[in-house]
């Protein structure tokens, strides 16, 4: 995936071909980027099982192989000039875009496999364990926004035989007016907002956790941090973090099925938004408060690092 990632930042500097209103290069590389995030916080997660790591390695053995013959197939396509995603417009483009569709459902179920164990599984640090088993949940949803993009939209039921059968953008054609870096459509809906949110959620709650036993750890310095040294301040914590990632990537799966950009919210959009986060504020500090009977004595743990187990469990 890695050497995928290099020879498409090649391609970005040195082919100027464009495809469906962004550099051609962009989407192998974006994807294989995503994949090397995604693949490093499974192996991470799976490090921390205490029991059924042989089911776990198998799993993540069945999402690196799916996500690499994804890129194969997202690469050769990009190397004949045209779409991978959607594609019908010839029984090759049709059976390739088949076949990835068949990889993604692989690469979702050894996911769901992985999540089930991760929710099984007795992990000690009682923060760490919900972070990681609700941040699993939520990637599985966010991976899964993919599925609504292979509708065919309105325009393409009109037509007989279109060479194109579904979108990632909703109210306008893809390739439309779009936001730097990422490609989101900035005149209409963009699935693809949820679907990046959703599945980055394997790194950025663990991160936000992680932030939180780093704080702790300097509450002899800082007495105003000693609350996060109770295990259960930093649970409620992570609960409340992990609920407003939850709602928040309802709301953006929900916005961009109304065909509404990311950057122009209506008001009930600004509306939900704004609930989300006086709630989560509220929430939060009702969560700092101390826990009846004192605090609890379990110092924060810091787990390794995802990339100090790439090598023994492939994910």
């Amino acid at each position: 995936m890695g050497v995928l990632a290099l020879v498409s930042a090649v391609g970005l500097a040195v082919d100027d071909r464009v495809l469906v209103g962004a550099p051609i290069w962009a989407k192998p590389f974006k994807f294989s980027v995503s994949f090397i995030a995604y693949a490093l916080s499974l192996a991470w997660m799976l490090s921390l099982l205490p029991r059924g790591r042989r089911t776990g390695w198998w799993a993540g053995t069945v999402v690196a192989g799916a996500s690499a013959v994804e890129m194969v197939l997202i690469t050769l396509q990009v190397v004949r000039g045209t779409r991978s995603h959607f594609n019908q417009a010839t029984p090759f483009d049709n059976t390739v875009f088949q076949i990835m569709g068949g990889t993604v459902v692989v690469l979702w179920l050894g996911a769901l496999v992985i999540a089930l164990l991760l929710l099984r599984a007795r992990i000690l640090d009682r923060a760490m364990a919900w972070t990681v088993r609700l941040s699993s949940l939520i990637a599985l949803a966010g991976a899964g926004v993919g599925f609504l993009m292979v509708r065919p939209t309105p325009e393409q039921l009109a037509t007989d035989n279109p060479p194109i059968v579904g979108a990632h953008s909703v109210g306008v054609p893809d390739g439309g007016p779009s936001m730097p870096v990422t490609g989101w459509a900035t005149t209409g809906g963009d699935l693809r907002v949820a679907h990046f949110f959703g599945m980055h959620a394997l790194q950025l709650l663990p991160l936000v956790l992680l932030v939180l036993a780093a704080l702790a750890t300097r509450s002899a310095r800082f007495p105003r941090l000693a609350r996060l040294a109770d295990e259960r301040v930093r649970l409620r914590l992570a609960l409340t973090a992990s609920a407003a990632y939850a709602a928040t990537f309802v709301l953006l799966t929900w916005q961009a099925l109304r065909g509404q950009a990311l950057l122009a919210p209506d008001g009930a959009t600004l509306a939900a938004a704004g609930a989300i986060v006086l709630l989560g504020g509220a929430a939060a500090a009702l969560s700092l408060r101390p826990a009846p009977g004192g605090p609890s004595p379990s110092p924060p743990t810091s787990p390794a690092s995802p990339a100090s187990h790439t090598e023994e469990i492939a994910a």
